[in-house]
């Protein structure tokens, strides 16, 4: 595995991504929604317990990262040194840093939410950066899935800004791959 020498070369190495793998993984999405949820179960039962004193909660950790674990195995069937533990902090981080900004909209501090939501979603896009192999110079083959047109990077402000940095390219190929809205 090479490592990545510069912000050029992530950038070529994204641009050949995209070129490789401009799919829907929209069920992919929805499934990591759904093992961010189960790790904050997770996080929820251990409380519960601790607050509690009831076992109870304890007992059900186990059931609840079963179920995380075969979730994420659908995502992630192989990996190498430890892009398990680090995608599954990648989403859990990213969830949390949602929850923040949700939270920081509800008090008024829109300027706040908003840059905890961009936070989020770098955390996001390096989950599906790592697990495309996009990262470390590997390419993985995403499931058959229907195939999404690439955005134009002049095609919307955003886009222009993204277009300039390796995570601004990052976040844009998973607009456009991972989308939810294609049936």
């Amino acid at each position: 595995m090479k490592k990545i020498e510069s912000v050029q070369e992530f950038v070529e190495k994204l641009d050949a991504a995209k070129k490789v793998n401009p799919k829907d993984l929209s069920s992919d999405q929805d499934l990591t929604i759904g093992i961010m949820n189960l790790i904050s179960i997770e996080e929820h039962l251990m409380f519960s317990g601790a607050k509690t004193g009831k076992t109870e909660f304890y007992d059900l950790i186990n059931e609840v990262r079963e179920m995380r674990k075969n979730a994420m195995l659908k995502i992630i069937p192989s990996y190498e040194g430890e892009v398990w533990c680090i995608s599954k902090h990648l989403l859990a981080a990213s969830m949390r840093v949602f929850e923040v900004g949700t939270k920081a909209l509800a008090a008024g501090d829109s300027k706040t939410a908003y840059e905890l939501f961009d936070q989020s979603y770098e955390l996001y896009c390096m989950f599906w950066g790592l697990n495309m192999g996009m990262l470390t110079g590997e390419k993985k083959d995403a499931k058959p899935t229907k195939k999404v047109a690439p955005a134009k990077a002049d095609s919307a402000p955003v886009a222009k800004a993204e277009a300039k940095s390796g995570i601004g390219k990052l976040k844009s190929w998973v607009r456009n791959a991972v989308n939810c809205c294609i049936e």
